[in-house]
């Protein structure tokens, strides 16, 4: 009766252990629609120290960054999920630097509030290929860093303690196709990329290119050893299978 006992306080408490974890969640959030008169407006934010602060921006474009993903890699939705904008205002409870979980807790603000439900699926589309060039990668490996931050925008990539797969990521939510880190690096880096969004856009017949508009992305990026190839391979994309305008309560 004894061992009876103790093996069902033994298998309830391995039940309990292996509970999921609660979801990550901000402390407090906020979502506002954008007033329409704003929509043509600047659109930015700040994400970091526990904070995400974002306005003007389209429901696809938090679903983007909270998924780390890009344009091309998101099926189906409303139309008004790329046109009408919204302000997120949202807090953690501990002042978080690391965009892993501050990404989480907007995943389950999406869900919460707009009801977001997705899947993944594997789909064969145009894409980037990130590969290491023939001269080998020139890359400073993360030592001792405490988190990782990555800094994107218009351009600009500065990321500590970051992994080459996620590094693809950023770089998709920048480019015009997706992005699929095929380098075979492991483990995890400091980078700075820089390069002129101009310069990726095909010149227009009888225009000149801009002298001083800075290098292209595909050449940018060779200076960290590494290169971009434009081919057909399977790409993961997020499939919305449910999402409503946001409730601001």
């Amino acid at each position: 009766m004894i061992r009876a006992a103790a093996s069902l306080v033994f298998l309830l408490t391995g039940m309990l252990c292996a509970q999921p974890a609660p979801a990550p969640l901000f402390e407090v959030a906020a979502i506002k629609s954008t007033p329409p008169d704003q929509w043509n407006g600047s659109s930015g934010g700040n994400a970091g120290k526990g904070k995400y602060t974002m306005h003007n921006r389209t429901l696809k474009t938090y679903i983007m960054r909270a998924y780390f993903v890009g344009p091309n890699q998101i099926v189906g939705g409303p139309p008004w999920l790329d046109s009408d904008r919204f302000d997120i205002n949202a807090k953690a409870e501990q002042p978080i630097d690391d965009d892993e979980v501050l990404m989480a807790m907007l995943r389950t603000l999406l869900a919460e509030r707009c009801k977001l439900a997705i899947h993944h699926a594997s789909k064969p589309i145009e894409a980037y290929v990130l590969e290491v060039v023939k001269s080998g990668p020139k890359l400073e490996k993360a030592v001792d860093l405490p988190s990782a931050t990555t800094n994107s925008g218009h351009g600009s990539i500065d990321a500590r303690v970051i992994t080459m797969k996620r590094f693809a990521e950023v770089l998709s939510r920048q480019m015009d196709l997706p992005v699929v880190d095929q380098t075979g690096l492991e483990g995890e880096f400091n980078l700075k990329l820089k390069w002129s969004r101009e310069s990726d856009q095909p010149v227009k017949h009888g225009q000149l290119p801009a002298m001083d508009s800075g290098p292209s992305v595909f050449t940018a990026i060779q200076q960290l050893g590494l290169r971009l190839q434009a081919r057909k391979t399977p790409v993961d994309v997020l499939v919305i299978d449910h999402v409503e305008m946001p409730s601001e309560n």
